[in-house]
């Protein structure tokens, strides 16, 4: 197993990504002991009066402030998980990189537009704050029109082409690769980085 190296800004965007996420946890949890209800779309999730402070954030649409910041920081710091992964077991999976960069965003995106699609309980009226892991899936939050959810899915599938060209060293598979993390950013910037370095002949 060899740790791989990051250019320096994407090796400040991982590090710095992952104590996003610590972060994103607390603010999220702190909304717990401040609201009765933090999220409406999960209505169980609340804790008895005693346990709670004695104060009420305001909200942002339909969630805490707290809430809402600490979301959109997961959204912002979840590519780090793979990058974060790549630069610590990179040759250490099968398929390494293309593991890593491609393939599990492509596994992420296609699980997050499923949950969105038919498992979150949907609050009314459908917002702009509506938290997202793609540009494409924010346009299915924040209007609930099931296009959007198919082309979310379109590009999915674009990810698993270009999974399956990366692994197999195909020509060409670096502009795949990258033309599928460019329409699945922000998840998508682990393919872009890893698209470039191949469509480029940087990778190894």
């Amino acid at each position: 197993m060899e740790r791989r190296s990051l250019p320096d800004w994407l090796d400040r965007y991982t590090t710095l990504g992952g104590y996003g996420l610590l972060v994103g946890t607390g603010l999220c949890l702190l909304a717990l002991f401040t609201n009765p209800v933090p999220d409406p779309s999960f209505p169980w999730a609340t804790l008895p009066p005693s346990l709670r402070l004695p104060v009420e954030q305001p909200r942002i649409e339909h969630w805490p402030v707290s809430y809402t910041v600490g979301i959109w920081l997961w959204i912002a710091g979840f590519p780090a998980l793979f990058l974060a992964g790549y630069r610590r077991y990179g040759t250490g999976v099968p398929f390494g990189s293309a593991t890593w960069l491609a393939g599990l965003p492509t596994l992420a995106m296609f699980g997050w537009t499923t949950y969105c699609r038919f498992f979150w309980p949907k609050l009314h009226p459908p917002t702009w704050n509506a938290p997202s892991y793609t540009f494409v899936c924010w346009l299915y939050c924040s209007s609930y029109d099931a296009i959007w959810s198919d082309v979310a899915y379109a590009v999915a599938l674009v990810g698993v082409v270009a999974t399956v060209l990366t692994v197999r060293r195909e020509r060409g598979s670096g502009y795949v690769l990258l033309g599928f993390g460019m329409l699945a950013l922000p998840l998508g910037l682990p393919a872009v980085y890893e698209g470039y370095r191949r469509a480029t002949g940087a990778a190894t």
